[in-house]
């Protein structure tokens, strides 16, 4: 049964589909994956993945969805039945089901510390030995209370349960009232803040050397390895493989112009990393935090509040940002559950309601136990990890380019005569001048490229 509702405007569809793929991503991954393969020649390849790579994949997953407008695997089933391929849609809808449940534990870390920072428990001081510098002191501090926090039991799941009842009361509300209408509102709120902190990230003492770094590319640094995690950036900053795409192209409207939509989601997904740079190397360079742990969860968890305590107003800027890191982690969330909201509903012809608690209700317990794999479950380990890193491990580095890759090939190669091209031009009413070289790319380069990803994950 084919999605009926659709998106009600077009600014509405933008807001949606970049909050989609922005999120946690951009904020902590792109920073992190800059500084650890050489700042600006990172950067170059990243933007030349996005627009050579992330856009005409992104135009593949958009011509599905818009296309038979159904679910991830439903629209293979359209449009290839009889056949297996509808495997590839239920392997993205998996995958994003495993990354909401660990997501949904990093959203509720968010929003505990947003909390902290409004009530100040943040910068309350703990126990550190004495004779160490500031800088050290506070990396301490931080450590100290970012690791106290994640091995608990209780607090942790609470904030999982309060961002899987703010997911759910969102959803509820369906796509208009509830996911458009939440987009139109966050996605402004977004750029805003990062708009304050990059202004305020110029204004620090060392902000050029951060820039320099940032903006001025050594092209010694570019290795094979480097442009592997630079592909790898962009697929996963433009939330290629997880079917979100698949299904928010769905609401698209049949007139929606695919190749301006995809251009303007990744351009805006884009701006967000490069925003984010603008603020992270002007403050770590600025506060002497080098080498203090500019990676993952304590990027955000300890080394920024490292800059906000040093900062006039750290309660203000501390509170700001984890709202802007919230917003990200909610348009996030939201993108992933309403992956399987939709196969849910027209898969089984579910109702809305019954559907959205068919996916949130079983992550109190799937969510439940990846929080818990942090604190008293770590024992627990699959392959030596918890199930925590074990299911970030498996979907986004395994999962992830198997249906990113498949995508391509059905398109490229097995879809029917005219499908993409059709789609692309809106049934030949617009003009799309590099149609060629965008099937170039989904049928040889994406295939090889993500297989390249996916082998270097693999045995790395």
């Amino acid at each position: 049964m084919a999605s009926k509702v659709q998106f009600g405007s077009k600014i509405g569809l933008i807001a949606a589909t970049v909050g989609s793929a922005v999120g946690l991503g951009n904020v902590w991954r792109f920073p992190a994956e800059t500084q650890a393969n050489g700042g600006a020649a990172f950067l170059l390849l990243y933007i030349g993945c996005v627009f050579l790579l992330g856009i005409p994949v992104m135009l593949a997953e958009f011509s599905l969805g818009r296309g038979k407008r159904s679910d991830a695997s439903g629209v293979f089933k359209l449009l290839a039945p009889g056949k297996k391929w509808w495997i590839v849609g239920g392997v993205a809808i998996i995958a994003s089901y495993l990354i909401l449940s660990f997501y949904m534990v990093v959203a509720g870390w968010t929003l505990e510390y947003m909390w902290q920072s409004i009530t100040g428990d943040l910068f309350a001081p703990v126990a550190s030995n004495h004779g160490q510098s500031a800088i050290d002191v506070m990396d301490y501090q931080f450590h100290a209370k970012m690791q106290e926090y994640i091995v608990q039991d209780i607090k942790p799941l609470v904030m999982t349960y309060i961002m899987l009842a703010i997911n759910l009361g969102i959803l509820l509300m369906g796509v208009q009232k509830g996911i458009e209408k939440m987009s139109n509102i966050l996605m402004p709120v977004l750029f805003v803040l990062l708009l304050v902190f990059a202004g305020v990230a110029m204004t620090f003492p060392k902000a050029d050397e951060g820039l320099m770094f940032f903006l001025s590319p050594d092209f010694s640094k570019i290795t094979p390895a480097v442009a592997v995690n630079a592909l790898g950036q962009a697929f996963f900053s433009l939330s290629l493989g997880m079917g979100i795409l698949i299904t928010y192209s769905s609401y698209f409207p049949k007139e929606t112009k695919l190749v301006r939509t995809a251009v303007t989601v990744s351009l805006l997904d884009l701006l967000v990393a490069l925003m984010m740079g603008f603020i992270i190397f002007p403050a770590v360079k600025s506060f002497g935090l080098d080498g203090h742990g500019l990676e993952g969860a304590t990027l955000v968890f300890v080394t920024l509040p490292e800059v906000f305590v040093q900062m006039p107003a750290s309660q203000l800027w501390s509170i700001l940002f984890f709202l802007l890191l919230l917003v990200a982690a909610l348009t996030s969330t939201i993108s992933l559950a309403e992956v399987s909201i939709a196969f849910m509903q027209d898969r089984f012809g579910m109702k809305r309601t019954s559907a959205c608690l068919a996916v949130i209700l079983p992550l109190f317990v799937l969510s439940s136990l990846c929080s818990l794999s942090q604190g008293s479950m770590s024992s627990l380990t699959i392959g030596g990890m918890t199930l925590f890193d074990f299911l970030d491990n498996f979907a986004t580095n395994i999962l992830l380019p198997l249906v990113a890759i498949f995508t391509c090939i059905y398109l490229g190669w097995f879809a029917p005569k005219g499908y993409f091209f059709n789609e692309l031009t809106n049934n030949g009413s617009v003009a799309v001048r590099l149609y060629r070289p965008v099937l170039f790319v989904v049928r040889y380069l994406a295939p090889v490229l993500i297989a390249v990803i996916l082998c270097t994950k693999l045995f790395s």
